[in-house]
């Protein structure tokens, strides 16, 4: 049984969470709306102000599985009252990016530049040539997005230049011994 799984989820009074009979959690929250399909297995209950989730039955499928939820449950409250954002960091000579509208223009090395659009409920801020934050109220989405964002130019270990997480560690290499 999971230990994060039996913790309940306490609901801040901007918010509401509501749960239908086809088990579809809705949360409502100041910065949008966020809705999430749970397994028939898990039972999800609004107490007192709290959201708690407990298995229906105990089978493994069960058991693995109201943990998950409960963590989706909760990023989706946390996503509807502040949001999640990722900030990405470029290292390279000639390496920038740029906000023209909804796109994300990349210049990384290419003999093109590389546009991105910013998907529905994603928003790019380019604080500064190198620095981009990824920002929106879904946590999978803001991580897959800043994910495909990386994968343009993944950080190379022998000379650093590529993109980069802002917490993210490289390992460099040492280039070729010489010679003998």
């Amino acid at each position: 049984m999971s230990r994060i799984g039996k913790l309940p989820i306490v609901i801040p009074s901007k918010v509401s969470v509501e749960v239908d009979k086809n088990n579809v959690v809705t949360v409502k929250g100041p910065k949008g709306e966020l809705q999430e399909k749970i397994s028939k297995q898990i039972k999800v209950e609004n107490i007192d102000g709290k959201i708690v989730v407990s298995c229906e039955n105990e089978t493994n499928g069960a058991k693995a599985a109201y943990g998950l939820y409960r963590s989706l449950i909760n990023n989706m409250v946390e996503g509807v009252t502040k949001g999640f954002e990722k900030k990405l960091i470029i290292s390279g000579v000639g390496y920038r990016a740029e906000k023209k509208g909804k796109n994300l223009v990349l210049q990384l090395g290419f003999s093109h530049p590389v546009e991105m659009e910013d998907p529905d409920g994603i928003e790019t801020e380019v604080v500064s040539p190198t620095e981009i934050v990824v920002k929106g109220i879904d946590k999978a989405l803001v991580g897959n997005y800043a994910a495909n964002i990386r994968a343009k130019r993944p950080t190379e270990p022998y000379n650093g230049k590529g993109i980069r997480y802002e917490n993210e560690v490289v390992r460099r290499k040492e280039g070729k011994a010489g010679a003998k």
